[in-house]
């Protein structure tokens, strides 16, 4: 009998963690059932950012359960589309005003991010960016957990409602930051596809590849194992398959459903790699750049780079298959279908010229990547230097 030796690396693919303790109330209608469940306190800021969850009713619903359940309740409003350093501050201040004991985010992913950060610092002294691991950042550690926290998404994207991170930004040093800490996972999370059938065709598009991205990162990420590419691949099934639905008809409950799906199965596994961080230095110096829109914008630039040099050419093929080419056979195939997919959804003119990003200012990005936390810059399929950023976003701009 030949016996072979299994290679070390080979062993060690199959080595990971996955935790996660977030009870998930999924599908429509979910949010019905909140009162029902043991929620972690006795009275809750509510946190929002404009005035969508008042205008179709979602607030209202939200209030209607936590009086069901004797909960008191405060609203805090006015959180930013991409959450600032005072968002967190100001929020953290309500709480113990209000004497609050948890918090619910109800909104998209800058509504959840910033409600985690403010969970944290209701319960930790200093400032949110004491614990930024960013250039800038104090780099420290809570010396407290985070108070309880209850994350009801009305988006399909960032999969906030599942995981740990938050994304911040700090305006005076034009840069955005990932916090996250253990605690800072939610106690309960309501993915309810019925509150996602009013983002309108644009945002519904940009949060839908948000999700995609975090899938496709995934896969071409060299440290990727079978859990993680288990949920990625599904993930880019449903996006590929559901989401140019949701675009075209919001009111497509399949399609809705599906897209919510995706977002969840990506949040449970997300290794994003320096794509995000490619987007996110971008954010740093245009905080009203749409995160989803700016992740589409340098999208074919940041895969093509690879694919140019053959260096993922089976997570490629992988991720073309899951998308319908049943025949993929290069990486080129999955660009082909990821630059489809982007006109499919009415993004392929998105430019970064018109989100007010100059062609000179590139030159400023690669080394803002070494700061902002977004994905790990050393996952890629390719180690990048600064160099190649510097091609990728000049490849990407227009």
């Amino acid at each position: 009998m030949l016996l072979v030796e299994t290679p070390k690396e080979v062993l060690q693919m199959y080595n990971f963690n996955f935790y996660n303790p977030v009870k998930v109330l999924f599908g429509a209608g979910r949010l019905n059932d909140l009162h029902g469940e043991q929620l972690p306190g006795k009275k809750a800021l509510i946190c929002i950012g404009g005035q969508s969850v008042k205008k179709y009713g979602y607030l209202e619903r939200l209030e209607k359960q936590l009086d069901m359940a004797g909960v008191e309740h405060v609203l805090f409003e006015g959180i930013r589309p991409n959450p600032t350093r005072q968002n967190v501050m100001d929020g953290a201040k309500a709480v113990r005003d209000n004497g609050c004991d948890f918090v619910i985010a109800l909104g998209g992913g800058s509504i959840m991010d910033c409600t985690k950060c403010i969970a944290l610092m209701a319960a930790n002294d200093g400032d949110i960016w004491d614990y930024s691991l960013s250039g800038t950042g104090g780099k420290k550690t809570p010396a407290n957990p985070a108070i309880p926290i209850i994350c009801i998404t009305t988006s399909a994207g960032t999969a906030s409602e599942v995981d740990i991170a938050s994304v911040i930004s700090d305006d005076e040093a034009d840069e955005k930051t990932g916090i996250f800490f253990p605690s800072m996972f939610p106690t309960i999370s309501v993915v309810d596809s019925d509150l996602m059938m009013s983002v309108p065709p644009k945002f519904t598009a940009y949060q839908g590849m948000d999700a995609f991205f975090h899938a496709s990162e995934t896969v071409v990420n060299k440290n990727v194992h079978p859990m993680a590419e288990m949920f990625a691949l599904k993930t880019i099934e449903f996006v590929a398959k559901y989401l140019p639905r949701a675009v075209k008809d919001g009111s497509d409950k399949e399609a809705r459903g599906y897209m919510a799906l995706a977002n969840t199965f990506a949040g449970y596994y997300m290794m994003c790699t320096s794509a995000h961080t490619i987007e996110h230095t971008m954010g740093s110096f245009h905080p009203d750049l749409v995160h989803g829109a700016g992740l589409i914008m340098t999208a074919h630039a940041y895969y093509d780079f690879f694919a140019e040099k053959k260096a993922a050419e089976e997570p490629m093929i992988k991720m073309a298959k899951a998308m319908g080419i049943e025949n993929a056979s290069s990486g080129k195939d999955f660009i082909k279908a990821l630059d489809d997919l982007i006109a499919a959804v009415g993004c392929e003119d998105l430019k970064m010229s018109d989100a007010g990003i100059t062609e000179d200012e590139l030159k400023l990005y690669p080394a803002k990547i070494h700061e902002v936390l977004g994905g790990d810059i050393t996952a890629d399929p390719l180690p990048l230097s600064d160099e190649d950023y510097l091609t990728i976003y000049q490849n990407a701009w227009r």
